[in-house]
């Protein structure tokens, strides 16, 4: 079995002595009375989480995989016990804004901390690695009363959330997306409408799972009077659970094999007039899902990090 521990010294001294990044935050009033002690103090508990806590259940969850059944999918054994840790120690609200309950730490915090989580179990990290991007587009595009009954539950990490792109038709080439979006009743087509969802998306990356009892699916989909190609996508938030308790039309037909990521479940959806909600504007729905397919990318660029930490630590 490998073993890891986090990098904390190399970090600090590229975050202190290359990148001179309390210098920077001094002249940033958001993170003015961020310090170098301060970063160390963050990154040495990040650094315990996912040496002692997390990075044991690696290689035992990525033999196991999930288990995937027709009433949702189970997770490797101590998974969902790692996740309730991370949530309790306040790590998913690291880098979002205080006035969404969030830290306000610096992104490079997070990334650190996500290079972690990478090096010590990918499979694991690939469930919360999407909430910041969730984050994002919640708070930029969702109407108040979504951002309310949303938001602070994202940054908490009380809701998971996904990114729902790809369908069977639709690889990279999302103007070929037609799940279809159907604006409840005489409702116009605004921000915040209510709408139905029916469509398949594959390649969903924790699109279900045990660790959190309620789950935000971002979707994009397509108005019924839309025009075709990538200009005519708007985006919907779907929940797995209803406010008022009552389970969704959204269903996880199966999960895929992903060499060395098996304990993370990649599902394919299915949404039957699942309820949901339009974030954003008609039809400017990849604008809007922008904030979270960059964020994406740059986490996939920590992964990458995080792998050659991980492999250089065993290799020595």
């Amino acid at each position: 079995m490998w073993s890891y521990r986090a990098p904390i010294a190399d970090m600090l001294h590229l975050m202190t002595q290359v990148l001179d990044a309390p210098a920077s935050w001094r002249t940033m009033p958001a993170f003015s009375g961020l310090d170098a002690d301060t970063a160390r103090e963050v990154l040495e508990q990040a650094g315990r989480f996912a040496s002692d806590v997390l990075a044991p259940t690696n290689g035992p969850g990525d033999l196991a995989g999930c288990t995937w059944t027709r009433d949702g999918v189970r997770t490797p054994e101590g998974f969902a016990a790692a996740y309730r840790t991370f949530v309790e120690g306040g790590w998913p609200a690291l880098a979002c804004a205080p006035e969404a309950g969030g830290q306000g730490l610096p992104q490079l915090l997070n990334m650190a901390l996500y290079e972690m989580l990478t090096s010590a179990n990918h499979a694991w990290m690939m469930y919360p690695g999407l909430l910041h991007g969730a984050y994002e587009v919640l708070l930029h595009h969702a109407v108040p009363e979504l951002r309310e009954r949303y938001l602070g539950k994202v940054v908490s990490g009380q809701l998971l959330a996904t990114m729902n792109l790809t369908e069977p038709q639709a690889g990279s080439d999302l103007g070929l997306v037609r799940t279809k979006a159907e604006v409840v009743g005489n409702t116009a087509a605004v921000n915040g409408a209510p709408v139905l969802i029916s469509g398949h998306k594959i390649f969903i990356s924790g699109g279900e799972h045990d660790l959190s009892d309620n789950i935000v699916h971002l979707v994009l989909c397509r108005l019924i009077d839309a025009p075709p190609g990538t200009k005519g996508l708007s985006l919907a938030v779907v929940p797995k659970v209803m406010p008022d308790g009552a389970r969704n039309n959204v269903f996880c037909d199966g999960i895929e094999k992903k060499m060395g990521i098996k304990g993370s479940a990649t599902c394919q959806m299915r949404f039957e007039s699942a309820q949901g909600w339009l974030v954003g504007d008609a039809n400017r729905g990849l604008a809007a899902m922008f904030r979270m397919m960059n964020a994406a990318r740059l986490q996939v660029a920590m992964q990458g990090v995080g792998h050659l930490e991980a492999a250089t630590q065993n290799a020595w």
